[in-house]
């Protein structure tokens, strides 16, 4: 059905009833009519496909129209697959809760936020503990508070029958859990490159200490040039 839909929302071809278009493409762009549109698609064996119907004149490419609807649905998959599904998460209340239960459920709806999800929490009420609404809203306000630098609020508490709500969205977009395996497989890759980088040190090392050794020729050479000064300095003073 999805298929359908994408298939069913550009005009094609004959279907493409204006007098003239834009065609685009890598050399950028023309204004033609219609009915040349048409010969040029035809002539190079693709489809005239209008992509901006509300552009004046329509917006058209000449393609192969399999190969763009293949492409339209790929880049609605990456697009689906960067995005963070957003939920709301339910944390749920007594008017009396004890600060153990409070700081473990503070700890999940933290963990809700950080990973891009509202909060919906509330204090239920059974029967006379009606009469304690005035705490069960200090209490909301508080866990609101203890979550500002992860969660803001959406609406200050509010009583709903016999519970009494306040919603919190996260400030920053939220990161989408990775599996484990991914998790190792990220950790085994920064772990190769850092052995990488570190053979490369070694071995700039050796050749750097290589370079600053002599060669055995170089040694032989000076000998060489020595000796022939002395035996120089030698004949002058024979001669004098």
């Amino acid at each position: 059905m999805k298929n359908d839909n994408l298939k069913n929302q550009y005009r094609i071809n004959e279907q493409i009833r204006v007098r003239e278009v834009r065609i685009v493409g890598d050399n950028g762009s023309t204004v033609v009519p219609t009915r040349d549109a048409l010969n040029m698609a035809r002539e190079q064996g693709v489809d005239l496909v209008e992509i901006s119907p509300n552009a004046n004149p329509p917006v058209c490419r000449l393609i192969d129209y399999s190969k763009f609807l293949y492409q339209q649905k790929k880049r609605q998959k990456e697009m689906k697959a960067k995005q963070v599904k957003v939920e709301v998460k339910e944390i749920r209340f007594g008017p009396q809760t004890d600060e153990h239960d409070y700081q473990f459920k503070l700890k999940h709806a933290k963990e809700f936020l950080e990973e891009g999800n509202k909060v919906r929490a509330y204090v239920f009420f059974r029967g006379r503990s009606i009469l304690f609404k005035e705490q069960g809203e200090v209490l909301l306000l508080r866990f609101a508070n203890d979550l500002e630098e992860v969660g803001k609020v959406e609406s200050m508490p509010s009583l709903e029958g016999k519970k009494m709500f306040i919603y919190l969205a996260p400030k920053k977009a939220g990161t989408k859990k990775q599996s484990q395996q991914a998790r190792d497989r990220e950790a085994a890759a920064e772990e190769k490159r850092k052995e990488d980088k570190g053979k490369g040190r070694e071995t700039a090392s050796l050749d750097e200490a290589s370079a600053e050794m002599p060669a055995n020729g170089g040694l032989l050479a000076n000998a060489k040039i020595s000796a022939d000064a002395l035996k120089k300095l030698k004949e002058a003073e024979e001669e004098s």
